[in-house]
């Protein structure tokens, strides 16, 4: 077979001529092309192994927390039982002081919030008098 241009009675200037350096630029290219295809995707291959190693690593650390939890909680939930296997009447004596507690600190921080929004309505009033914003 005899290829254009390339013939036994070809000069050397007609092989630039024939096309072919056309089709060996383009197919080197393209050979460019995949190769920073192929790079990219090395790169992206390795940044998603380095991704997956730091999530095992995480899950690894909430695993060995989650189990240092649950003996806690195991823990308080036998001794939380053998509270219950007791006296009831103790238990219901320290709720009952300190459901207590807790109301009448919540009284005094209202009173004391009243009393204070109160004085300042009066100084308001004292200065401005016939300003109804003081009330507000």
């Amino acid at each position: 077979m005899r290829r254009a241009g390339l013939g036994e009675g070809a000069q050397a200037g007609n092989y630039v001529a024939s096309g072919y350096s056309v089709y060996e630029e383009e197919n080197e290219h393209l050979q460019e092309g995949l190769r920073a295809k192929v790079s990219a995707l090395k790169h992206l291959s390795i940044d998603i192994g380095t991704e997956v190693k730091y999530q095992n690593k995480m899950l690894q650390d909430m695993d060995s927390d989650f189990e240092s939890t649950g003996g806690i909680l195991g823990t308080t939930m036998g001794r939380l039982k053998l509270l219950a296997r007791g006296s009831q009447t103790r238990i219901f004596c320290y709720v009952f002081l300190f459901a207590l507690f807790v109301f009448f600190v919540l009284y005094w921080v209202i009173k004391l919030r009243n009393r204070t929004r109160g004085k300042e309505i009066l100084m308001c009033l004292k200065m401005y008098p016939l300003r109804p914003t003081c009330i507000e």
